[in-house]
């Protein structure tokens, strides 16, 4: 049996530190896991970057809740759901995802959770599980599932990899470059039509 793993961010809506980067005016911001492999390090480094400016969770959602998913990805995404299951894997967080899944019809995610004070300030991350792109992957594996992987960044290569089908969309130069031997799409019907092609 078949199941889908997705990336989110730079596959099906923009990324959002560089979305809030813009709105604050902080360029820093705008790093993300296509430029830095460590999640942890760049979390951290967010955080720490966070509470010199004294932005806290709500800063972040009122820029979150102006961001529309990208111009094809809902389609996309309800027909691939209309075929196959689908999962969407991400390092986000719940109280930043929210408002994107309500505009994608609510599909399955698994991501992380903040640790916010009484302040409204961002204290910690607690992450779902160590690896948890490659160890939801290997997850679904042991029960029976055949997983088909996509995404964009370096932390997707690994769930890509374990997958039987796996594929990069809107990656980057480099990425790709370093990893020629998987497939790589830049518009939904393409990639749709890739994955399809895969199932059993």
């Amino acid at each position: 049996m078949d199941i889908v793993c997705l990336d989110v961010e730079g596959v099906l809506v923009p990324e959002i530190w560089i979305a809030f980067s813009k709105a604050s005016g902080i360029d820093e911001l705008k790093r993300t896991t296509r430029d830095e492999p460590d999640y942890r390090k760049l979390m951290n480094w967010r955080l720490q970057i966070l509470r010199e400016h004294g932005l806290g969770l709500k800063e972040i959602q009122e820029v979150i809740a102006t961001i529309d998913p990208l111009p094809g990805a809902k389609e996309f995404l309800d027909q691939l759901r209309s075929v196959t299951q689908v999962i969407l894997i991400s390092d986000t967080f719940t109280q930043f995802a929210s408002p994107l899944m309500e505009k994608l019809a609510r599909p399955t995610l698994f991501c992380n959770t903040l640790q916010v004070g009484e302040d409204g300030m961002i204290e910690d991350f607690r992450m779902r599980v160590e690896n948890s792109k490659l160890s939801t992957v290997r997850a679904l594996q042991s029960i029976g599932f055949d997983t088909i992987a996509a995404g964009d960044s370096y932390n997707d290569l690994a769930m890509i990899r374990a997958s039987r089908a796996g594929f990069l969309f809107r990656s980057t130069p480099k990425i790709m470059e370093d990893n020629p031997d998987i497939p790589a799409f830049e518009e939904y019907p393409q990639f749709l039509d890739a994955i399809v092609s895969k199932l059993r």
